[in-house]
């Protein structure tokens, strides 16, 4: 048995599919092991979102290369797709499987060994199963490379990839869309991606009940632009929530990222009449100055966007509104960074992921003037960072003494105690003394004081079982 290492790195819809990816090596016969030396296949899901990505996934494949010089080593994912990488240029790399090819992992794998090993591929016998698409070519050192990429921006397939079970076993992410037609002026994604490309309403039916039925009681529906489900199949994100709602066994849906556009009077109602829904929104806003939204290529400003947290606020009682903020874009003023600032302090989300400009380098912002040194985007970001843990503890604040559902998923020591830990609807962390099994299960309890930053104990006098 052959044993296969993987690692991801990017976004949740690379961790369906690097998830995916593991299946189909261990439904062929390898054994699953760590990334770590000792394995004969190596595949590394890459990411391009930035430039500092495109070096960890470089660093990643070199890794690999090292802990076994024999070991076959595939990159995947967005990194090859953009960089016009075909394996060549790079001794590390010896299978290239751009997007929407990573479905094609075992095939490539059993082609490459046995061109390496002298005989014919499989199917390149005239068998009824031969492919044409992988084209061998020379790279710098010995052997060959095989790659298969295709032209993302044109094509209008949903890849069909699956997961029918997970490793955490609670909670699961469902990839339902592919694919960015916004072309924010900072992203490279699209380019990487494609255009919107939305999987069917069935499909994703099928794969929820398959692992509902192993397990899976939470599902996390997340995409490249999920806002933009269904636009290419005359359907909508709600439809499709609706639908996974009434399917058995899943007891909680999740949203991945939304855009503020999707929030509407009749979406956020829709969304509070479905008892399975956790009022968790991810809200893209970027910057709260509407002259950098507008360079940013953004499509609202920040006053629309406070309308829509508000909506939220109305329609659910003291839902987790979280979101991206980006510092130090090309151009943002000092007065443009103290809007942004002083639009965070005032809306308040529970949480603000701050990242710091990367120029990335295919993009229009990249060659935009005025570009923030680095210092400037530090000290910026830094505050930006205790601002949002200041909004973070305000939010968290609200719950204590209130009654909440917790689904529990792992056991761990906290202070040198075992506690059981899960989340809320709204995504806080609890922790109940591990006396019982907890793991997989929905408790009601009431959420008392802090034991360790940002976990909440749920008192273990009060925590009632809803659903084993």
């Amino acid at each position: 048995m052959k044993k296969a290492a993987l690692h991801n790195l990017g976004c949740k819809v690379n961790a369906y599919e690097t998830e995916a990816m593991r299946q189909l090596l261990e439904e062929n016969g390898y054994e699953i092991v760590p990334f770590a030396p000792g394995a004969d296949v190596y595949v590394i899901n890459t990411c391009t979102v930035t430039n500092i990505a495109d070096r960890k996934s470089r660093q990643m494949l070199h890794k690999a290369r090292k802990m076994n010089p024999d070991a076959v080593v595939v990159a995947a994912g967005c990194y090859v797709q953009t960089a016009g990488v075909d394996g060549t240029e790079d001794a590390s790399i010896d299978i290239v499987l751009g997007n929407n090819c990573k479905k094609d992992l075992v095939e490539a794998l059993r082609e490459f060994e046995a061109a390496r090993a002298g005989a014919p591929a499989p199917g390149q016998d005239g068998s009824p199963d031969a492919k044409d698409h992988y084209t061998p070519e020379e790279k710098s050192g010995a052997g060959s490379v095989w790659t298969e990429k295709i032209d993302i921006n044109h094509t209008k397939e949903f890849e069909t990839l699956t997961v029918s079970r997970t490793q955490e076993h609670t909670r699961a992410y469902l990839k339902v869309q592919d694919g960015c037609n916004q072309f924010c002026s900072y992203c490279i994604i699209p380019y990487a991606r494609g255009r919107v490309r939305s999987r069917t309403l069935a499909d994703v039916e099928r794969e929820a009940r398959t692992l509902a039925e192993n397990g899976c009681r939470e599902l996390v529906l997340t995409g490249i632009h999920l806002s933009s489900y269904g636009c290419d199949h005359d359907t909508t994100l709600l439809e499709l929530i609706c639908a996974v709602h009434e399917i058995d066994g899943i007891e909680r849906i999740r949203l991945g990222s939304l855009e503020p556009g999707i929030i509407t009077e009749e979406f956020a109602e829709a969304l509070s009449r479905l008892p399975k829904f956790c009022p968790h929104f991810h809200l893209s806003l970027q910057s709260g100055c509407d002259a950098t939204l507008k360079r940013m290529n953004r499509r609202y400003t920040a006053a629309e966007y406070e309308e829509k947290c508000a909506l939220l606020r109305r329609v659910f009682r003291d839902p987790a509104l979280t979101t991206d903020v980006i510092v130090g874009f090309p151009g943002e003023t000092g007065e443009e960074y103290a809007q942004t600032y002083a639009f965070l302090r005032r809306i308040r989300l529970y949480e603000t992921h701050i990242f710091k400009y990367s120029r990335r380098k295919g993009t229009r912002a990249a060659a935009m003037p005025e570009q923030i040194s680095e210092p400037v985007k530090g000290a910026r970001s830094e505050r930006l960072i205790a601002l949002g843990e200041e909004n973070r503890r305000a939010f968290e604040a609200l719950y204590l003494g209130r009654e909440v559902d917790v689904l529990f998923e792992e056991k761990c020591v906290i202070a040198g105690q075992e506690y059981y830990t899960g989340y809320t609807k709204e995504y806080i962390r609890a922790a109940v003394p591990a006396v019982l099994d907890y793991e997989n299960v929905l408790c009601r309890g009431i959420l008392k004081s802090e034991i360790e930053p940002h976990v909440f104990l749920l008192d273990d006098k009060e925590v009632t079982f809803c659903r084993k």
